[in-house]
């Protein structure tokens, strides 16, 4: 199961607990923006990410508008075994909105 939360939620995981962020969107859209210490995930490196990552830490899905990270959130928990994971509810254009300059 994963939760859903705001940008501002998500900023102040990544400040409080050194939570790790993912990125779903294309690798231009990410090569254009995106959270600080974001890896792009696609299925290329998913393996290799999951096998590398720590699966106890909060894991933050960003997709372009938080639609297709809520799917990507619920498998990474279900099926990969993060413990924790969140779909950051308006994507990348809510970051941009109102984190992007504390990032």
């Amino acid at each position: 199961m994963f939760t859903r939360i705001s940008a501002q939620e998500a900023q102040d995981l990544i400040t409080q607990s050194q939570a790790q962020v993912v990125d779903i969107r294309d690798p231009q859209a990410f090569s254009a923006g995106h959270i600080p210490g974001a890896v792009l995930l696609n299925n290329d490196n998913l393996q290799h990410y999951v096998d590398s990552a720590d699966l106890e830490k909060p894991l933050l899905v960003c997709c372009y508008h938080g639609n297709s990270s809520q799917g990507a959130a619920d498998f990474l928990n279900s099926d990969k075994g993060f413990a924790k994971t969140y779909s950051i509810d308006g994507g990348f254009e809510a970051w941009k909105m109102g984190c992007e300059v504390e990032a």
